[in-house]
């Protein structure tokens, strides 16, 4: 079975591809063995629904054709030869006599550059593969022509759209959205990601320019004046790491041992007790954790109570702190475990729900006999009610996993304001002993306008994601499991 699904992943990578390849050759055949009109269309996007009356298609495909044009000359030309160079003329003012007023000279602006040359590119991809898809499809025309066959006009084209192909017309405005709204800013991250977009150089009264991989070098360990960011970077990720394995298995696991012990015989008023789990859910996240920031503060009432029963000045004298208040949220090592303690507390809620609805579904006849078997609780636990709860929300636990690596609020709500590093490197870098990639990423930009190196760690991040991601599921997709629970 495993061979199977390794077999059916194999053979949908190779049909992307085949995809790929049918769709361009299916071009070079309609330019090889297309009419003149078909070959016409190649300049002429309406040539080939003009020879066989489809009139309204060729006027809805040279007006595109010219927008595309008009949009190539008006537009694109504006910002695409300067791509290259991300421009090269600063803003200044400039006094002129017939105004007799300083005025901004004609300037550059790189970000502006940037950001209207992958638009541009973007469009022009786009165009590329309508002008291949019109090709093919006015060949197809060629063809049925040829054969006798019912060619559909306008008004049957509609009616197809709105039938057999309405998949296609449903998808049209969600895909533009994805284009414009997710695969733009993603391209835009990347390609700042090789240029020196800082604080130093901030348009429009200062230029920025490509740097190639320099800003990657400076982030895995590189010399110069940013060689603390391989080392802030190398503390930032394993902590980010530990954080995401924490914060997922013991919410996750907390969760199911909650609901397990809501769900048993000897719990009293089980009904009770769920609920006031489920309030503390309907509270916002925020919150919650900024009232408990504020508890656990250096001065907050969690160390005043402390420090009257006694237990600050005894963990003093045991060298534990050197302070004269517990530093839970403002020492490395405090910070770190009382951040994951803070985020059982909010998170085992949400996951004993989640749990309590998978456990009901456990089917009743395995539970009864394993116990006839004489199987003990923590075997039944072992055996059946663990593997049944991975099988069953394993992607989440994914899914959760990968939250965790980007859980901005928890970090961020828990120790702005209150943490300060005393670590010299990781303040070179802006950055702190708490930080996640995340957190550190916002704070460059935020706060340091260091786009370049918050660019290279958003794909860092990325990267992890994604790779986890994938060899997660491959490895969930493994054996029949959906066979063994069934």
């Amino acid at each position: 079975m495993a061979n199977q699904k390794k077999g059916t992943a194999m053979a949908a990578v190779s049909g992307f591809f085949k995809a790929i390849g049918g769709f361009f050759s299916s071009f070079g055949t309609a330019v090889a063995k297309g009419d003149l009109f078909v070959k016409l269309s190649l300049l002429w996007w309406g040539a080939g629904y003009v020879r066989r009356k489809q009139y309204i298609k060729a006027l809805i495909m040279t007006a595109l054709e010219a927008a595309v044009i008009l949009f190539t000359i008006f537009f694109a030309m504006e910002y695409v030869p300067k791509f290259g160079s991300l421009g090269t003329v600063k803003a200044e003012k400039v006094f002129n006599p017939q105004t007799m007023k300083s005025e901004f000279n004609d300037y550059d602006h790189s970000f502006m550059i940037l950001l209207f040359s992958l638009f541009s590119f973007v469009v022009w991809f786009a165009a590329f593969i309508v002008w291949i898809r019109n090709t093919i499809n006015v060949y197809k025309l060629q063809l049925m022509e040829e054969q006798g066959e019912h060619i559909n006009t306008f008004k049957e084209d509609l009616k197809t759209y709105i039938g057999e192909k309405f998949h296609i017309t449903l998808l049209t405005l969600p895909v533009l959205g994805v284009i414009v709204f997710t695969l733009i800013p993603i391209l835009l991250l990347i390609f700042v990601a090789f240029t020196n977009y800082d604080q130093q150089h901030t348009p429009p009264t200062e230029l920025f320019t490509w740097v190639g991989f320099k800003n990657f070098i400076a982030l895995f360990g590189g010399g110069g004046l940013t060689s603390t960011f391989g080392y802030s970077f190398i503390r930032v990720l394993a902590w980010t790491l530990v954080w995401a394995l924490f914060s997922t298995f013991t919410t996750y696991i907390g969760g199911i041992l909650l609901s397990l012990m809501l769900n048993s015989a000897k719990t009293r008023a089980p009904k009770f007790w769920r609920t006031l789990f489920v309030v503390t859910i309907a509270v916002p996240q925020f919150v919650s954790l900024l009232l408990v920031r504020n508890f656990f503060a250096d001065s907050g009432i969690v160390n005043t109570i402390c420090s009257n029963i006694g237990l600050t000045g005894f963990l003093r004298d045991a060298g534990l702190i050197s302070t004269s208040y517990i530093p839970f949220l403002s020492a490395p090592g405090w910070a770190h475990v009382m951040i994951i303690i803070i985020n059982i507390w909010i998170g085992v809620p949400y996951q004993m729900l989640i749990a309590t609805g998978v456990l009901m579904n456990i089917p009743a006849d395995q539970l009864e006999s394993a116990k006839v078997d004489g199987a003990k609780p923590f075997q039944i636990f072992v055996k059946i009610t663990m593997p049944y709860m991975l099988f069953i929300t394993g992607p989440a636990l994914v899914t959760d996993f990968v939250k965790n690596i980007n859980n901005f609020n928890v970090i961020y709500l828990l120790t702005q304001d209150v943490y300060t590093t005393t670590n010299q490197a990781l303040a070179n870098s802006q950055a702190k002993e708490v930080d996640l990639l995340v957190t550190w990423l916002f704070r460059l930009t935020q706060d340091y306008y260091n786009y370049k190196m918050a660019s290279v760690i958003g794909i860092v991040v990325f990267v992890i994601c994604a790779v986890f991601t994938l060899v997660a599921f491959n490895f969930m997709i493994q054996g029949d499991k959906e066979g063994t629970y069934q």
